[in-house]
């Protein structure tokens, strides 16, 4: 291969627009500002619906949030109950009739 014939000239070229896409794929994959060829960058915009969907998000965290708690609690006393000796839980349940 030459370096002045056009094999040469085509592959730098190939190579040059390959190596544009893939840093254009990585940057939006990460959240970066798209380089746009002919107008500077390209910023990521967020959808109409992405504010909704973030309110919907956070209330249903708030509620699993909420939920996991009361799981912790009854796993504590579950653990409680298994670990006392039995002849303090029976007495714990016969002062509770």
């Amino acid at each position: 291969m030459t370096f002045g014939g056009p094999t040469f000239i085509v592959a730098i070229v190939l190579i040059m627009t390959l190596g544009w896409v893939l840093n254009n794929w990585i940057r939006a994959r990460h959240g970066y500002p798209v380089e746009n060829e002919f107008w500077g960058t390209t910023s990521k915009e967020d959808g109409p619906g992405t504010s909704r969907q973030i309110e919907l998000l956070s209330n249903e965290n708030a509620g699993l949030k909420g939920q996991i708690g009361r799981l912790e609690e009854r796993i504590a006393v579950l653990e409680r109950i298994a670990t006392d000796p039995a002849e303090r839980t029976a007495r714990e349940i016969e002062n509770l009739r």
